[in-house]
């Protein structure tokens, strides 16, 4: 029997915000996770974690019903299995997020199998990067995008700035500086959006750096969102990744990344060589953009429907208010 669809308006009622949950890749597990692999091996590790994610899947209902709902939304839209996804689907799909962190760990110290992983529409960014430009990656959580390090071991002198929201940022680059200390990928802490943040991340353009920002998870501090359809059912995303793009005036690409075979498939899309949001028509410039990436994002997940991690209500975020219009 398969758990029906939740209920959205209830999950909508009083739901904090994601940030608000907290993360549990914590740093003293990921250590521990790391360890158990490398000397134990894949087989063991994926045994010692089998109860772990049991556990968690029973114990945490928003992200338990929040599986479910994208799940069955997926289902609505692409009809991918044959029949409504239940509790099966929705724990594979928790095993599949406790899989990659391990594989986010791997990567990021160069201990992953990189002849597994295929890169596809890396050509404009090749050439934008011999040139010395940079450029506004958005990406999503989804599948192991921690893997663009792989391009960092055959770019020499790439760098990568990941922006994020928490301070898991910090802790998470303790973790890599003790395990990689030369690594070309460098998580920035970001909760507001300032003149002063504007300069650094120019900078980074400036020195030909890629800035990668999450399209899929609406601000902390901010409620500058806009909203675009996904799955069929209109949800909201961040304003950001847009106007940080037409800010640095610089291009904007779509990254993405999912399981392929025994491997991944890391997939870089140009949304637009310049993002341009007139004062007419900033909200509706906006909201094209968000939708451009929605697509994107939609069409990678039918390839890889459990590669998608937000364990919380999507669509119902109590933050999501459209974006306010500029003053005059």
């Amino acid at each position: 029997m398969t758990a029906p669809e939740p209920d959205t308006k209830a999950a909508a009622f009083d739901t904090p915000h994601w940030a608000q949950m907290g993360e549990n890749t914590f740093v003293a597990g990921m250590w521990l996770m790391y360890q158990v692999h490398r000397f134990l091996g894949r087989w063991p590790f994926l045994l010692c974690l089998s109860p772990v994610v049991a556990y968690y899947w029973l114990a945490s209902p928003v992200a338990r019903r929040s599986s479910l709902q994208y799940l069955q939304r997926m289902q609505a839209a692409h009809g991918l299995w044959s029949a409504v996804p239940g509790w099966r689907q929705s724990q594979r799909h928790f095993r599949v997020f406790a899989q990659v962190i391990l594989d986010k760990l791997l990567a990021l110290t160069g201990r992953y199998r990189f002849d597994s992983v295929m890169f596809t529409g890396r050509e404009p960014l090749d050439a934008l990067l011999a040139q010395g430009r940079g450029a506004v990656v958005v990406t999503a959580h989804m599948g192991c995008i921690e893997l663009c390090r792989a391009i960092a071991e055959r770019c020499s002198g790439l760098r990568l700035n990941i922006l994020v929201h928490t301070a898991h940022a910090q802790r998470f680059n303790r973790v890599l500086q003790r395990l990689v200390p030369d690594s070309g990928v460098r998580l920035l802490q970001v909760t507001e959006f300032n003149a002063a943040t504007a300069m650094m991340l120019g900078e980074c353009v400036a020195r030909g750096e890629l800035i990668a920002i999450a399209g899929d998870r609406v601000p902390v501090r901010e409620s500058r969102v806009t909203h675009a359809s996904f799955l069929g059912h209109e949800a909201p995303f961040p304003c950001g990744p847009y106007i940080l793009a037409s800010v640095l005036e610089c291009p904007l690409y779509f990254m993405g990344c999912v399981h392929e075979g025994a491997g991944y498939t890391v997939e870089f899309v140009p949304l637009a060589e310049r993002v341009l949001l007139p004062r007419a028509r900033r909200e509706q410039a906006l909201a094209e953009y968000a939708g451009l990436f929605a697509q994107q994002l939609e069409r990678m997940l039918r390839k890889a429907p459990y590669d998608w991690f937000n364990f919380f209500p999507f669509w119902d975020q109590g933050a999501a208010v459209a974006c306010p219009a500029p003053s005059a």
